[in-house]
């Protein structure tokens, strides 16, 4: 992990593109339409996010349940992005995206009934959908914030920016049930949904990895 701390660098840190950094730095005035495709860019490609919501719709077979969960991760990640950025509240890309690993890592012992055999209970998995959604805000806040983004139109363009990322989401969060639709009506999906969430937790375990390796050696 440190000799691929060394290689890859910011790429530990919540992922935003080398051309969009130069863009976001260098951009003045309101630029509506081009915030909403970096935030939609954003989220197809943010594989942090990507995990996570897997993880939350996992077991989520009625369209109400889906919608109510991503409704949360929607309303904690938008909160904390903007009251970020806005109010200039931002805290160590590193680190924050190390929660981000430990929401993964969360989700994915959650569906595999951890909880239950090892405490007996089951945490309230709404209120930590919204919890780990804000702390997934906090990951895109913190790193737009270290790239200096202009004051001026800064309002309306964190708003498309959202709006961006929430229409992302919903591309996404498509893409997730087409291929969950198709496999849940085969016989593997339950002998294999155990494998499958250790596979997320393992990932979730890397993130963690990469990001504190990240944090120690930069």
């Amino acid at each position: 992990m440190l000799v691929s701390s060394l290689l890859i660098g910011d790429a530990f840190a919540h992922a935003v593109a080398e051309g969009d950094k130069g863009y976001i730095q260098e951009i003045t005035g309101v630029n509506l339409v081009a915030f909403l495709y970096l935030g939609a860019k954003h989220m197809m490609t943010g594989y942090d996010h990507i995990l996570f919501l897997l993880g939350v719709i996992f077991f989520l077979y009625r369209m109400k349940d889906i919608g109510i969960y991503v409704s949360l991760f929607a309303v904690g990640h938008s909160t904390t992005m903007l009251a970020g950025v806005y109010f200039n509240i931002g805290i160590n890309s590193y680190l924050i995206d190390a929660i981000i690993g430990l929401s993964i890592v969360y989700k994915a012992l959650d569906n595999m009934g951890a909880y239950q055999r090892w405490f007996g209970i089951q945490p309230n998995t709404k209120a930590a959908t919204l919890i780990f959604g804000f702390c997934h805000g906090l990951g895109l806040s913190s790193k737009i914030l270290d790239y200096r983004i202009s004051p001026d139109g800064l309002l309306p363009n964190l708003l498309a920016f959202n709006v961006g990322v929430e229409l992302g989401q919903l591309l996404a969060l498509g893409a997730i049930l087409i291929v969950m639709g198709f496999w849940r009506r085969t016989p593997s999906f339950l002998k294999h949904a155990y494998t499958a969430n250790m596979v997320v937790m393992a990932a979730g375990f890397l993130l963690i990895g990469y990001q504190l390796t990240g944090y120690f050696v930069s």
